[in-house]
C-alpha cells in the first residue's frame, strides 16, 4: 500500500479544486455540484461545503444521484442496492458539476450522464474527479477539474478514505494481487 495523498495533502487539493471552481462559476448562482453515489457524495459534500466558505453564499445548490439503474454491468455484477437520489433543485439551463472520487474506465461518469438527463437539460456538465486514473480509461470522457493523477496498473486500485465514513482522510493505491 503506498499513500498517494494524506491528510494535509488531501485538504490542500480540496481547497485547490474549491478555488478553481469559483473562479470559473464565481458567485454559483447557476452552478450545482451534484455528487455521484456512494463515494462521489463525500467529496461533493467537502467541496460545497469550501465553495461556499470562499463565494460567502449561504446556500450552493447540491444534490446526490445513484447510477445503479443506468449502469451497464448492472445485470452482470451482483446485486446492487440503490441510494438516495435527492436533486431537489432545476438542473435546467444550468451548469452542472458531476463529481466522483476516482475516474477509472469512465462508466461510472457516463451513467451518470445518462441518469442526469432524466431531471432536465443542463446548459454544461463539467466533471470534477479526485484522482485521475487517466490511462486506464474505457470511454472518452475526461475531467475537467482534477485533484491528483495517477498512472496505474490493473491489479493496483485507488482508495479515498474519508473522516466521516472511514475514520481519516487520506488516499491509497492498493495491489490486488
Amino acid at each position: 500500500m503506498k499513500t498517494l495523498l494524506n491528510k494535509d495533502q488531501l485538504s490542500i487539493t480540496l481547497q485547490r479544486l474549491a478555488h478553481q471552481l469559483v473562479e470559473n462559476h464565481l458567485s454559483f448562482k447557476n452552478t450545482v455540484i451534484i455528487g455521484i453515489q456512494p463515494r462521489g457524495v463525500l467529496l461533493s459534500e467537502r467541496i460545497a461545503g469550501l465553495v461556499q466558505k470562499i463565494t460567502r453564499n449561504k446556500h450552493i445548490d447540491h444534490g446526490t444521484l445513484d447510477i445503479t439503474f443506468y449502469r451497464d454491468d448492472v445485470q452482470s455484477r451482483d446485486i446492487h442496492v440503490p441510494a438516495d437520489t435527492n436533486i431537489p433543485f432545476t438542473i435546467e439551463g444550468r451548469h452542472v458539476i458531476l463529481v466522483d472520487d476516482v475516474l477509472y474506465t469512465g462508466r461510472t461518469i457516463r451513467s451518470a450522464m445518462d441518469a442526469l438527463i432524466d431531471f432536465g437539460r443542463p446548459e454544461r456538465v463539467e466533471l470534477l474527479a479526485l484522482i485521475d486514473r487517466r490511462f486506464s480509461r474505457e470511454l472518452p470522457i475526461q475531467p475537467d477539474y482534477i485533484g491528483h493523477t495517477v498512472d496505474t496498473i490493473l491489479t493496483q486500485k485507488v482508495k479515498v478514505y474519508w473522516e466521516e465514513k472511514d475514520g481519516k482522510d487520506e488516499v491509497v493505491l492498493i495491489d490486488k494481487v
